[in-house]
């Protein structure tokens, strides 16, 4: 088979593959491109959320873990109402939602795919009260209304399998010059031209949603930059370059929240 064949066969392959998986996301209308089922994904997801609770430390910080789970139950049932509003499928309809407050000076939270978020204490002393707090649970619930993990798993297949027909209709010449590029730097192209850029897309985008989710449940928008203004404190002179990194600095935040919260103001409002 010529190479000419091969490219035209290869580009209809992944058209046929790629095209039926295009979805929109039903709160910012960015289009997605989701391969993976996501019946699959959370089930993986839930046999680790499990393992990982059973190595993790409960917080007995009943106080918080309350006020936690208030602002995920809130926020779940305003996103319902939003979606109903719509007339639009809630897509976290299947969600078995699950959320645990984890003993730990780690700074981070997280949310696994099919709503298991895990918040480690240590964030607290920088949420500082309520309004901080339902910043990160907004946020972590962003994600898995917006299906990011499973988005970024299809990405991944999506680029690599892209690079590799390129790599042929070159000649081999697009595989060399990204093992060089390695060789100089100890990076890979794809991970910092495609991988970490997007994952920066979804962050922010994980901010935007989540900034939305606060408004809909009565939580001060504003709150948002005064965390993200103690967190770029704590990092201070110790954050990698934002090129480097999957997640957008910290200044960058602080600047588009600040942006955003009057269009959220006007487009999502108080809905319990």
């Amino acid at each position: 088979m010529n190479r000419r064949k091969f490219i035209t066969l290869s580009a209809l392959g992944c058209c046929s593959l790629f095209l039926p998986s295009c979805k929109t996301n039903p709160v910012t209308d960015r289009k997605q491109l989701l391969i993976y089922p996501e019946t699959f994904i959370n089930k993986q997801s839930s046999l680790f959320y499990k393992n990982f609770i059973r190595r993790s430390k409960i917080s007995n910080d009943k106080e918080n873990t309350k006020l936690m789970k208030k602002i995920a139950d809130d926020m779940i049932f305003a996103i319902d109402v939003y979606f109903q509003k719509l007339k639009i499928p809630n897509p976290t309809l299947e969600y078995d939602w699950e959320y645990n407050l984890i003993e730990s000076d780690q700074v981070n939270a997280f949310c696994a795919p099919g709503g298991k978020i895990a918040v480690y204490t240590g964030i607290l002393k920088y949420t500082e009260n309520k309004d901080g707090l339902a910043a990160v649970m907004g946020h972590e619930i962003a994600h898995a209304v917006a299906k990011h993990s499973a988005e970024r798993m299809s990405r991944a297949i999506a680029t690599e399998t892209g690079f590799a027909v390129a790599d042929v209709a070159t000649g081999g010449i697009a595989g060399q010059a990204r093992q060089v590029f390695s060789d100089m730097t100890g990076l890979d192209i794809l991970d910092i031209s495609v991988m970490k850029t997007h994952g920066r897309k979804q962050e922010s985008e994980a901010d935007y949603m989540g900034l939305a989710f606060c408004n809909m449940t009565g939580y001060d928008l504003n709150e948002s930059v005064r965390l993200w203004k103690r967190m770029n404190q704590k990092n201070k002179n110790k954050e990698i370059p934002q090129f480097l990194s999957t997640h957008p600095s910290s200044v960058t935040r602080i600047l588009q929240i600040r942006g955003w919260i009057p269009e959220i103001k006007s487009k999502f409002p108080y809905s319990l």
